[in-house]
């Protein structure tokens, strides 16, 4: 499974992104390698249309789940209707890694 993120910075060590569709960067964990991959947002600076833009950014790199800390509704439905599953709520004072690490030991996984 691969895990999108949304990241302040570029590696698993950056603050999580409270914002999805203006994150700086997306980290993409895959979970049977356990490899990282850093993609830039190329939507976050949009004037308009970020949060869609942005989920397609994350639906062509194959994520089957995204972690963030809020989804607009526009972004939501474009991963809704993708089948994507995500959470909300996470908090930028949580790191890529430890976000994963949450997330992994949570029971609903």
């Amino acid at each position: 499974m691969n895990i999108a993120l949304t990241s302040m910075g570029p590696t698993a060590e950056a603050r999580i992104s409270e914002k999805f569709g203006r994150c700086p960067f997306f980290i993409i964990f895959d979970t049977e390698t356990k490899v990282l991959t850093s993609l830039a947002n190329t939507a976050a600076n949009d004037e308009h249309g970020a949060g869609p833009a942005a989920a397609q950014l994350v639906i062509r790199e194959r994520a089957d789940m995204v972690l963030t800390g809020a989804l607009g509704d526009n972004a939501e439905a474009v991963l809704k209707k993708a089948g994507m599953r995500y959470t909300t709520g996470l908090k930028g004072s949580a790191t890529v890694r430890e976000a994963i690490d949450t997330y992994l030991l949570s029971p609903t996984t």
